[in-house]
């Protein structure tokens, strides 16, 4: 059944669910020097630039290939499975699945080639269009804060890593290891490299983060914030745990990432190619049950556990709701004292400042709060944090990762800033990173690994220095990971 993009742009396309459909559009790659992909997004109108992708998931769908494809300089025809997303986290409505070329339409005379032009963009340092929100999807290089090497060796100072350091970021879903909340497409969603980008910026380890309250918690109407809006089936989120667990291993096979258990293996691998910790963001996959923190750190080589997410669940309250048990629940402390005695780093990341005070006073090991940012009047249900907030972690030695959340910072400069007021409040030995990679609805102000040198050359304007970066990026959390899981 052939479709036009006006099928697409009145949501007609809808009634179409499932069904096997011919349509034509620009191809946008993620990597677009890669010699073949098999994920991309297809656009209504030609790009005029690598930077330049849509805004409006009316006017552009995901794509699946039954096969990788290489990267297309032209209208590009597709034939495969049309799917309606639900409640996609970024935004996006239409999905083609299996898809398959087709015979390709006439393409417009071009001076030069779509593949030449991004080239080009990237060695002039292009800013002429700013990414839009498929980048903060997908992980595409940001090349607008991109300038020539020699203009930006002149005019910025370079982060050097003391020897023995490494790059740590506290929160991340790189890779897209989420479950998708589209029930059709649920754990069979493809995966995007994160192992290059990774390798391209530098960056070492990642807590990869799982996410157990995906099929209960959904995109606000406002699409400015996640919230739960039903209640688990029994067995439904530690099912989901089990699924999303598996994944993350999937993704680390894939991409040839080596996960790290302890100390001694982070400090083995950690130097030499990228590696994970395997994280949880939510303990519902617990369901309350406090013996399946032991399976999960044998079984899944789980050692960093977020507490809570979007919904209120048996371990206690969250920043984003009304309160409903007055913070750390008896369940969500005997979780705590299990992970200090297993060897897991407790992370207490959208817990109300109450779950973090009683947090603090159960451990017997540093917590980290891995990704926020300080405010010092956070409005009611902010993910923001007050520095009493913040205090309360340094207290326990822990750490704290800053987030490049746009609707906090409008540049890396100011995330940097924003890093230096946190430092300044609770000491610089307690901030970490916490990317919160392909977790913001919106697009965050770091979208990809690669701008990890970018970051550190801000921290160094903001007034850091080169130790003090190393520390930031990574030496404050390893200290952490040393104390709770030896």
């Amino acid at each position: 059944m052939q479709i036009d993009w006006s099928t697409i742009r009145t949501g007609d396309a809808d009634r179409l669910h499932g069904t096997t459909i011919d349509i034509s559009g620009w191809m946008i790659p993620l990597d677009a020097q890669a010699d073949a992909v098999d994920y991309f997004l297809l656009s209504a109108d030609e790009p005029c630039c690598g930077g330049c992708v849509p805004r409006n998931p009316l006017t552009s769908i995901e794509v699946q290939m039954a096969a990788p494809l290489a990267p297309q300089a032209e209208v590009l025809a597709l034939r495969g499975r049309l799917v309606c997303l639900l409640d996609d986290p970024a935004g996006w409505r239409y999905r083609l699945v299996d898809a398959m070329p087709l015979d390709r339409p006439q393409a417009s005379q071009r001076r030069f080639s779509r593949r030449a032009f991004l080239a080009s963009g990237v060695a002039l340092g292009l800013t002429a269009c700013a990414p839009g929100h498929f980048a903060g999807y997908t992980e595409a290089r940001d090349e607008t804060a991109q300038t020539t090497p020699s203009k930006q060796s002149e005019t910025v100072p370079r982060w050097q890593a003391p020897a023995g350091t490494f790059t740590i970021d506290m929160h991340s879903h790189g890779g897209r290891v989420i479950v998708s909340r589209n029930p059709v497409i649920g754990a069979n969603r493809p995966f995007i490299p994160l192992a290059t980008p990774m390798r391209a910026g530098g960056m070492n380890v990642i807590c990869l983060a799982i996410v157990t309250d995906t099929t209960v918690t959904r995109v606000a109407d406002n699409r400015k914030r996640f919230e739960a809006w039903r209640e688990p089936q029994p067995g439904e989120l530690y099912a989901l745990g089990q699924t999303e667990f598996l994944r993350a291993h999937q993704l680390v096979e894939r991409e040839q990432i080596r996960v790290v258990t302890n100390i001694a293996s982070l400090t083995a691998l950690g130097a030499q190619g990228p590696c994970a910790i395997i994280s949880a963001e939510g303990a519902d996959f617990l369901e309350g049950q406090v013996d399946r923190v032991d399976e999960a750190y044998t079984k899944h080589q789980l050692r960093h556990l977020q507490l809570t997410h979007y919904r209120v669940n048996e371990l206690g309250d969250i920043q984003t709701e009304p309160p409903v048990h007055g913070g750390l629940t008896d369940i969500g402390a005997q979780v705590v004292q299990r992970c200090n005695a297993l060897g897991i780093v407790v992370d207490v990341a959208h817990g109300t400042y109450d779950l973090v005070k009683r947090a603090a006073n159960t451990s017997t090991k540093p917590l980290v709060l891995s990704h926020s940012a300080l405010a010092t009047h956070p409005g009611a249900r902010s993910r923001l944090i007050t520095p009493d907030h913040a205090r309360v972690i340094a207290c326990t030695g822990g750490v704290i990762g800053v987030w490049p959340s746009s609707g906090t910072f409008h540049d890396l400069h100011a995330m940097a800033e924003g890093v230096k007021r946190m430092a300044d409040v609770i000491g610089v030995e307690h901030v970490g990173l916490g990317t919160d990679m392909l977790g913001f609805i919106s697009p965050p102000v770091f979208r990809s690994y690669e701008q990890l040198p970018d970051l550190a050359s801000a921290l160094l304007l903001a007034g850091f220095s080169q130790a003090e970066v190393g520390a930031i990026l990574g030496g404050n959390y390893l200290r952490v990971f040393q104390a709770s899981v030896g």
